[in-house]
């Protein structure tokens, strides 16, 4: 589907008293709410129009919690909101801590860390016609000059939402291998792999593609495609940066 701004998530706030449960249930939101019989903020099925979601949820996030009284806040588990902006297409994390700590963090994705698994052909992946390619990759194939013909003009025939990026298909002086190059591409990155599997020797492909989108970025859809030793691997970056607070900083910054 496109990306679409909105939320996903529940958080847990565990066993509380009738007075604290009964001011959650009364507050309004628009995108939040709290549901008694879990005792947990989850997000509304309405779909909510008024203000920019992520200060909007961020601020109805820390009203309700702000409910819960320092005796009761030690008892909360905790859980995560996850906000896709839609002016600047973020993937934002709101994490409730265990006792309560509100902890806010951007998507940024990592391939240095990245999960790798066998291609498949039915990757979750951004939809084909907003889907921008980067990357370089070369192949073997019996007839260079002609590959890289068939290459040039799979991209530039593509019929998606964003006519633009570079995508150069070379073939080389001995007419045995192609080069390509692909800088913010708009093209359907399995059709391309398809392709290219059809025209290359078997276990010539080499390099990588990386997958995300002209439309707002959605990155838990971005993707690597990865070509060596005769395999093809999909890797899937890490989005979060886990960092364990350093209690010195605090004091020297109090300081």
């Amino acid at each position: 589907m496109f990306y679409e701004p909105g939320c996903y998530g529940r958080v847990a706030l565990g066993e509380l008293p009738h007075e604290t449960r009964r001011r959650l249930s009364e507050l309004p939101g628009e995108w939040l709410e709290f549901d008694p019989a879990a005792s947990a903020i989850v997000v509304r099925h309405c779909q909510p129009s008024a203000g920019p979601c992520l200060p909007t949820i961020a601020g109805e996030l820390l009203r309700m919690l702000g409910e819960v009284i320092h005796a009761e806040r030690a008892a909360i588990p905790g859980g995560e909101l996850y906000v896709h902006t839609e002016e600047k297409g973020q993937l934002v994390r709101l994490r409730v801590e265990q006792g309560g700590d509100l902890r806010i963090s951007w998507a940024h994705p990592d391939y240095a860390r990245a999960r790798r698994a066998d291609f498949s052909g039915r990757e979750n992946l951004p939809e084909p016609h907003v889907q921008r390619l980067d990357g370089q990759v070369s192949l073997v194939t019996n007839f260079a000059s002609e590959a890289a013909q068939q290459l040039q003009a799979l991209a530039d025939a593509y019929e998606g939402l964003y006519p633009e990026g570079e995508f150069t298909a070379t073939p080389g002086e001995n007419d045995t291998r192609v080069r390509i190059e692909m800088r913010g591409v708009n093209l359907d990155v399995l059709l391309l792999v398809k392709h290219l599997q059809q025209i290359a020797v078997a276990g010539t492909l080499r390099g990588h593609i990386d997958v995300t989108s002209f439309a707002a970025e959605d990155p838990e859809q971005f993707a690597r495609f990865v070509f060596e030793e005769g395999k093809i691997w999909i890797e899937r970056p890490v989005l979060w940066e886990e960092r364990v607070p350093d209690p010195q900083a605090f004091a020297s910054a109090a300081q």
